[in-house]
């Protein structure tokens, strides 16, 4: 599935480790969603933090557009990049 594909009210991990639900169904680089992290916040998520997606209960990888990946490269040059965790080792 790609973040283009995912809906409004899908439960989503972020590249983080922090579960959020999508609260859009808008396409490209960015998405409105609802954070469960430290606090519960809404708010706007890039689409290439976007981890995984819950469809019936399961987990499925999601994939990036080749206009996510580059506002990825571009985000990274300007800011730096994070650590990701490994997000197969969290369930």
């Amino acid at each position: 599935m790609t973040t283009n594909d995912i809906k409004k009210g899908m439960m989503v991990m972020l590249k983080c480790g922090w579960k959020a639900r999508i609260e859009d169904n808008k396409k490209g680089n960015i998405r409105r969603a609802t954070v469960y992290g430290l606090f519960t916040e809404m708010g706007s998520v890039y689409a290439h933090d976007i981890a995984m997606v819950q469809v019936d209960g399961q987990w499925q990888d999601v994939e990036t557009t080749a206009k996510q990946q580059k506002c990825k490269k571009m985000n990274d040059a300007l800011f730096g990049s994070f650590k990701e965790i490994d997000i197969a080792n969290i369930f």
